[in-house]
């Protein structure tokens, strides 16, 4: 049975007081929930803070992103020892604004994906569709490569520390959500992509507005076990009605 998992992005939003007020309050909200992952990704400047009160709780912490070398002459980059100096668990890799205004590949994924691993952070690898792509009927060519060129080289052992997260371009932030019938379709088909030992074990993930309105009859769904979340995981009482959804 694969635990299911509800984790908030938080992109480029909250001070650094925002950020622990909304730790210190979210913390006892959930406190007993225990049959799903709980994970809050806040911007680098705040990880240490949240990491700090939510250490001793069931909310795990996660990076919104991270370079590929341990150390060395890469301004403004963050590295996977950094992140798990402050109490990093978790580390989202690939998200499509990150290769939209970044200049991410399905390369540097892949070289996140092993540095990652590396110092035993769990990756959220991301993959999805253009709304152009969608129309064109590229989805499922474009989730291949993405799988199959993202993940080159993985073993098993590795694989079992992968999460995906399926996000449609064409419904992030724009309050257009893939129906649960489209999004099952997409997370069907990655699972077919991945290595047939592991594939029953690893967690996929929806990501594209995702709310408390929409998050039962998503995870509904056989093959969609939790949510990456941004808008709705940014106030304490939608983000809690989706961990309880």
């Amino acid at each position: 049975m694969r635990k299911p998992i509800i984790a908030g992005n938080w992109k480029m939003y909250k001070t650094v007081s925002e950020a622990k007020d909304f730790a210190t309050k979210l913390k006892p909200l959930v406190a007993d929930v225990h049959d799903r992952t709980i994970l809050v990704c806040p911007p680098l400047t705040h990880l240490q803070d949240v990491c700090d009160i939510l250490c001793d709780s069931n909310v795990a912490v996660g990076a919104q992103n991270l370079f590929w070398e341990d150390e060395g002459a890469f301004t403004g980059e963050v590295s996977a020892p950094m992140l798990k100096s402050v109490g990093c668990t978790y580390v989202i890799i690939g998200h499509s604004e990150r290769r939209q205004y970044f200049g991410e590949t399905d390369g540097t994924v892949n070289k996140k994906i092993f540095a990652a691993l590396k110092h035993n952070l769990l990756p959220i690898v991301c993959v999805g569709e253009t709304l152009e792509q969608r129309e064109k009927n590229e989805t499922f060519k474009v989730i291949e490569r993405q799988i199959k060129e993202g993940t080159k080289g993985l073993g098993t052992g590795d694989w079992e520390k992968i999460i995906i997260a399926y996000e449609p371009v064409w419904a992030i932030g724009t309050g257009k959500t893939a129906t649960p019938e489209q999004a099952q379709e997409v997370h069907a088909y990655i699972r077919k992509l991945l290595p047939k030992d592991v594939a029953a074990n690893i967690r996929i993930l929806y990501g594209g507005s995702v709310k408390p309105e929409n998050i039962k009859e998503l995870m509904a769904k056989p093959d969609i076990d939790g949510g990456l979340v941004g808008g709705a995981s940014l106030k304490v009482d939608s983000f809690v009605k989706l961990i309880k959804y």
